[in-house]
């Protein structure tokens, strides 16, 4: 079956919003699109594998004339691409050359909390580093590196701190999935930016309810191509947004194939003629132009505006048929006596709160076992006429979704997750369990409500090993340590 909507309730999609920005297609010219560089190992020994990361101030040539000033990961806008393998054990030493404060974010990563994890407990400070190692234990997926030093993660996504991050693992590698990073396996960072003289400007752009931007910026170019030379393509899509939700379609409505979701492989392939990802989700499709000839065009648009030409060269022909069965999932086991969670995203704008409440940095909002298999049901109590989505997200696990109000999930939802779009007046339960110690933040992945507050903290405790953590003030985190 080939599915053709965008599944989502369409009547809170964001172009709905008063204060919505449409994308405007440019007439710029066409550049090719930009493909990340992989970021090299400082040295390699046994199984420990050495990395270092600058987050760094730069320019980038992104429309004609005088070049932006941007930041980026190792590099001067976005990031490079980071590659990790399961079973690894990684050492990455995290420098900062901004003029303040920032952290290190592993979206996506199982990894301990709150400091390896690099939420706001977690600050780099200018001129500073941190160390931090962990042996990678999940299975194949795309993540990604991103600040959290709330209350200016928004900015800092803005300015360019996105870098992609690829999990590989020896089960993922026997599928028949396309894997030449830059030539068939290709990263799609999609954001939105406006331009004022050339240059990023947060504070005139800023919307309380998600900042946005009337260009198209995909992997940091504007009006980008990709030469295509193989027969099918992986395209790793990531919402790095601030806020916009992108419907993703070719203009020929060719078909395409999901494989994998947030957490990794989906259990079964799904095809579809249209995508609908928000902030932060990360979507594999393959698509495959074994029916274009040497010459032929295939234009990805999101809602009418093109974003991205995909120019068919020469190629082999490699017909592949993926398997039925990808990967195998199990069914959660709820841990018995367990008590329902109920969590509450309310509010737009300045009312946003999570729980009723704002952020604390030195406040528990809940607790969970390690090893538990605990079902959340997260609402969101917009209205359904005038509301929006908020995209849920939770640090330090994957989780499964299981039902929307009651009902059976999207197609595409079969899979592990860390981000679920809840749509206005719907409740979505989820089965959570975490497997590492930690303290870890859940919040909506509109980056403006998560700097405004619409965030909490859990801790992920061993009954067995106490740990105790520092939990730094917001005043702690923003001026050097001291309170």
């Amino acid at each position: 079956m080939v599915y053709t909507d965008y599944f989502f309730d369409e009547p809170v999609f964001d172009l709905h919003d008063g204060g919505y920005i449409p994308l405007e297609k440019t007439d710029l010219p066409e550049k090719p699109l930009s493909i990340p560089k992989l970021l090299k190992p400082d040295k390699i020994e046994g199984n420990d594998v050495y990395y270092t990361i600058t987050a760094q101030e730069g320019e980038t040539q992104i429309l004609p004339g005088k070049k932006t000033k941007t930041w980026g990961f190792s590099a001067p806008l976005l990031g490079k691409t980071v590659v990790f393998k399961q079973g690894v054990h990684y050492h990455i030493h995290l420098v900062n050359e901004l003029p303040e404060v920032t952290t290190f974010h592993w979206h996506g990563l199982n990894v301990t909390g709150p400091i390896v994890d690099g939420g706001p407990h977690a600050p780099v400070y200018p001129g500073g580093s941190r160390d931090i190692d962990f042996t990678l234990d999940q299975p194949a997926q795309t993540d990604w590196l991103h600040p959290h030093p709330c209350p200016n993660t928004a900015r800092q996504v803005w300015n360019g701190l996105a870098a992609a991050v690829i999990v590989t693992d020896p089960e993922e590698a026997k599928l028949p999935f396309p894997r030449n990073y830059g030539v068939d396996d290709i990263p799609i960072v999609l954001q939105d930016r406006n331009y004022h003289d050339n240059q990023l400007d947060y504070k005139t752009d800023y919307d309380m309810d998600g900042t946005l931007g009337k260009y198209a910026v995909i992997n940091g170019t504007i009006n980008g191509v990709f030469n295509v030379t193989t027969q099918r393509l992986r395209l790793r899509i990531l919402n790095g947004s601030n806020r916009r939700e992108w419907r993703l379609h070719f203009d020929d409505d060719h078909e395409f194939t999901q494989i994998a979701s947030d957490g990794g492989t989906l259990p079964e392939p799904v095809e579809l003629t249209k995508l609908m990802i928000t902030t932060a989700e990360r979507d594999e499709v393959i698509v495959d132009f074994g029916d274009k000839k040497p010459g032929d065009v295939v234009t990805l648009m999101s809602d009418d505006v093109p974003i991205l030409k995909f120019k068919v060269g020469n190629y082999t022909r490699n017909d592949v048929k993926l398997p039925s069965h990808l990967n195998t999932i199990p069914k959660p086991v709820v841990t018995p006596g367990s008590k329902i969670v109920h969590t509450v995203m309310s509010g737009m704008d300045d009312q946003v709160r999570l729980d009723g409440k704002l952020f604390d940095m030195q406040r528990i909002d809940r607790k969970q076992k390690i090893g538990d298999t605990i079902l959340w049901d997260v609402t969101n109590t917009n209205d359904m006429d005038k509301g929006m989505i908020h995209p849920f997200h939770l640090h330090g696990c994957q989780f499964l979704v299981l039902s929307r109000n009651g009902k059976d999930v999207y197609p595409n939802e079969h899979g592990w997750k860390d981000v679920v779009g809840v749509n206005a007046g719907e409740t979505v339960r989820i089965a959570v369990k975490f497997t590492k110690f930690g303290i870890y933040m859940y919040h909506c992945h509109i980056l403006e409500h998560e700097d405004t507050g619409m965030m909490a903290q859990i801790e992920a405790y061993d009954p067995d090993h106490e740990h105790k953590f520092h939990l730094i003030s917001m005043e702690e985190m923003m001026n050097g340590g001291k309170s």
